[in-house]
């Protein structure tokens, strides 16, 4: 975003003047240099940045302490590491530290604005969010006060008490779906990973006719179907590498982190468990449960395949290359009648070359 404000702390001179160049007069960015750690810190401190690049070669640099300290000021910073790219150390401590994404030099231009563009974007998103949490928090003891005149007034009120719980339903959906995509950009390779999957599913839905009361329960739950992946570490969600065995078995957990946090939203009851079977395969490999072929839900199924192709065909942390279409389509075929509803997989082979 033009006008939007970065932090480089750095003590080499050229490389300065090289970033700079490039963030201000190519993008817009304004840029502010510390070259020691305790201008960095003061500076961050006073202003406020948007983003926070760090040169992990500075001497003497605690990259564990003035990431902590960073964090500590701003619990949001989003902070990007220069590093040699060939140095193991830097990239365990970038998953590590919660460190958002790292550029070397030389510098690739496109990669370097992309970085900086989603890191300003995300920064600017977790602040909104932490706004709107706020507010929800203010809006519901507003709500309990209400709530207790109103339940000496019902009969009188019934229309009122209408109009409130839709505008409080309202709320919850907006809130929600505001968590949803933050947690999506968490991690700039998911980002519209949400959206894009409950594009792939309506069309999928619609090509099967179903009802379009069934449709919407279905677009909801896409849209939340990853919300149980609040309660993992960034850490994790964005490793470079495979999984232990024991981040798996946390990773398999946030089908029903999802539903356990939306079960007191009633009327949410449809999509609850929708986003709890997303993960079921037609044989039964699949978790949390392990339910096979018609005990899972069509809408879970539907939503699984396209999740599955979604993913494939997007770049990731682990992978950074993604799918052609082509190849995921065979993916898909390979693995119809056991991961996959052969009826699904059917409407999917239909319509995927009209998206």
């Amino acid at each position: 975003m033009e006008g939007s404000r970065i932090l480089l702390i750095n003590n080499d001179e050229d490389l300065s003047l090289e970033l700079r160049e490039k963030l201000f007069i190519e993008a817009g960015y304004a840029v502010s240099i510390e070259p020691t750690i305790d201008e960095g810190l003061s500076s961050f401190r006073d202003n406020g940045f948007d983003v926070v690049i760090l040169n992990f070669d500075m001497q003497f640099l605690n990259r564990r302490e003035i990431v902590r300290e960073l964090k500590k000021i701003d619990p949001e910073a989003t902070v990007v590491a220069i590093m040699n790219e060939d140095d193991p150390e830097s990239l365990r401590d970038v998953s590590e530290l919660g460190i958002y994404d790292f550029i070397t030099r030389p510098f690739n231009d496109e990669k370097l604005f992309f970085i900086i563009k989603k890191g300003v974007e995300l920064h600017v998103l977790n602040l909104a969010h932490h706004k709107l949490m706020q507010s929800l928090q203010e809006q519901n003891t507003s709500l309990q006060k209400q709530n207790t005149l109103l339940a000496k007034r019902i009969e009188e009120s019934t229309k009122n008490l209408t109009r409130l719980y839709e505008d409080l339903r309202t709320t919850y959906m907006r809130t929600i779906k505001a968590l949803a995509q933050t947690i999506d950009a968490r991690d700039h390779y998911t980002h519209s990973h949400s959206q894009n999957v409950a594009r792939l599913a309506v069309a999928i839905a619609e090509e099967m006719g179903l009802s379009a009361k069934d449709i919407e329960l279905i677009r909801e739950a896409c849209e939340l179907h990853d919300l149980g992946k609040i309660g993992i570490q960034d850490d994790i969600l964005t490793k470079p590498t495979e999984l232990t065995p024991d981040e798996w078995e946390l990773m398999k957990q946030h089908p029903l982190t999802g539903a356990q946090i939306l079960e007191p939203l009633t009327f949410l009851h449809g999509v609850i468990d929708l986003i709890r079977q997303h993960h079921e395969h037609y044989d039964g490999s699949g978790y949390p449960v392990g339910l096979r072929q018609d005990d899972i839900l069509l809408g879970a199924r539907i939503i699984h395949l396209a999740d599955a192709y979604e993913a494939m065909t997007s770049a990731r942390s682990y992978r950074k290359m993604p799918f052609s279409k082509e190849e995921a389509i065979l993916e898909i075929k390979r693995n119809t009648g056991t991961q996959f509803d052969p009826r699904v997989a059917e409407a999917f082979l239909k319509i995927v070359h009209r998206l």
